[in-house]
């Protein structure tokens, strides 16, 4: 209890102060519990880091969670994700909560800039992904396959997690026709006390409420069953976590009606310049949807699918990391996760995003600066709000 307790205290801390998102988050972990408690050793921190990168889910908060496994145990990793998310989610819920003392003429002019802004932050994050997963014309091809098959179905079947869910099984199926030999990992493997039966149960749950979760949803329209089938795919088909989200959480709230653009640009901006994990934004959309009930329901449900996929792999990895059959299959997903999220930023972000030169030129800017790194996203995202009420 001693040592879940220490690790709550840390992950608080770091949970207030940690702006600068998941890369950022990353740094102040190699600090943290590298550098000053030495609670991992350098080379087992770094394939910790390269399995969440690989994972989907919020790399960060996959960190923070496999950190405080490896101190504390199943309780630790509960102390850790909690005390890390708590400050964010806190902020993210009470603004939902008083969105309803503002009228929209209030903000109108700073929504609009941060529509424009978030297809700068979009577009900068998914041409990141795509230079990582998508290195070669092969996992390219996957990946407009995967555009094609995310547009495509769901016009056919009218659901949108067909053509997603589509899209990850066309990108595993067509890896070991497409994708060259991936690179086996060398170093240290990561030891945590966790063992293979438990990940097996993970990795069960974690199918089971991927393919369970749409069909519920159809069954029934109770809002916290439609508010957890989008958040558990959201957190399931991001991978490195933060901005990628926004797309995938447009698609199911804005585009499905379930709340109006305007309130979900509000928060995502607000989002923007919190310190913690960027999923916290999930607290937000299910506060606004259905109150906080549903906003915690929404929080927790967000970060879930990539915590039990975490929890799966880590046993295994020592094998899957040697796999290059298994490799090949995962590097086919990643590149058709690439297409999905190709897809969702051209609509609804760009259609939405981008109405005249103004927008354009918002956009441009912050696209621009964040491929020279010379500020960081959250202080792109004020500034563009701040300029949203001088230009509109």
């Amino acid at each position: 209890m001693r040592a879940s307790w220490e690790v709550f205290r840390v992950f608080l801390l770091l949970g207030l102060t940690s702006f600068g998102g998941p890369i950022a988050h990353l740094g102040f972990f190699q600090k943290e519990f590298v550098e000053r408690r030495r609670w991992l050793a350098s080379d087992t921190y770094a394939e910790l880091i390269a399995l969440c990168q690989f994972l989907p889910g919020p790399a960060s908060s996959q960190a923070g969670f496999a950190i405080g496994l490896h101190r504390a145990g199943l309780t630790g990793a509960l102390a850790a994700w909690l005390a890390f998310t708590l400050p964010s989610a806190i902020i993210m819920i009470a603004l939902a909560s008083g969105l309803a003392l503002f009228e929209p003429g209030d903000y109108e002019g700073a929504v609009r800039a941060l529509k424009a802004a978030a297809v700068g932050v979009v577009a900068w994050a998914v041409w990141g992904m795509a230079r990582s997963l998508t290195p070669d014309w092969q996992r390219l091809l996957i990946a407009a396959l995967a555009v094609a098959t995310t547009l495509g179905l769901p016009l056919l079947l009218g659901l949108t997690a067909v053509g997603q869910i589509g899209a990850i099984v066309l990108g595993a199926l067509l890896a070991p026709l497409l994708v060259p030999k991936v690179a086996v990992q060398t170093g240290s493997p990561l030891a945590l006390p966790f063992h293979r039966r438990g990940g097996l149960l993970a990795g069960g749950l974690f199918l089971a409420l991927l393919m369970g979760l749409p069909f519920m949803a159809w069954l029934s329209p109770a809002t916290w069953l439609t508010i957890s089938d989008a958040m558990y795919r959201a957190g399931a088909l991001v991978f490195g976590g933060g901005h990628v989200v926004l797309p995938l959480l447009h698609a199911e709230t804005v585009a499905t009606g379930m709340m109006d653009e305007d309130t979900f640009l509000a928060g995502y901006g607000a989002a923007q310049a919190l310190p913690g994990p960027l999923f916290a934004f999930g607290g937000f959309v299910g506060t606004v949807a259905g109150g906080i009930g549903i906003g915690l329901l929404a929080l927790t449900i967000i970060f879930l699918p990539g915590m039990l996929i975490l929890l799966a792999i880590l046993p295994f990895w020592a094998r899957v990391r040697e796999n290059q059959r298994l490799r090949r299959h995962l590097a086919g997903v990643n590149a058709a996760v690439v297409g999905i999220l190709a897809a969702a930023f051209y609509d609804p972000v760009l259609t939405a995003g981008i109405a005249d030169w103004r927008d354009g030129l918002i956009a441009l800017a912050v696209l621009t600066t964040l491929a020279t790194g010379r500020l960081p996203i959250w202080l792109l995202i004020i500034i563009a709000a701040g300029a949203g009420w001088f230009i509109y």
